[in-house]
């Protein structure tokens, strides 16, 4: 290899390298943290679905990943992975701006 192959290789490799810093990682980052929150939640925490329904987990099956949330309409069922964060942790984060 010469040094102008490797000098018009170079751009591409920043762009790889940018795309994996501000795309990539913080992505990979995010979907580590949402699968802990998953794992962690307990039975009487308010939460909103990915769906965008909120409501209060009354049961948490742990056979077939389910979890059973009270909304004003009734209960419904939920896979595990549908929760999308807990409803307190909403409410205050606004305020810490």
């Amino acid at each position: 290899m010469d040094s102008g192959s490797l000098a018009s290789m170079l751009p591409f490799l920043a762009m790889i390298l940018v795309l994996y810093f501000f795309m990539i990682r913080p992505q990979m980052k995010r979907q580590k943290k949402e699968k802990a929150f998953q794992a962690e939640i307990k039975k009487g925490a308010r939460v909103i679905t990915a769906s965008g329904i909120h409501g209060k987990i009354v049961e948490i099956n742990a056979i077939d990943n389910t979890i059973t949330l009270e909304t004003g309409a009734g209960k419904i069922k939920f896979e595990r992975s549908a929760i999308s964060m807990e409803l307190s942790k909403k409410i205050i984060a606004p305020a810490k701006k």
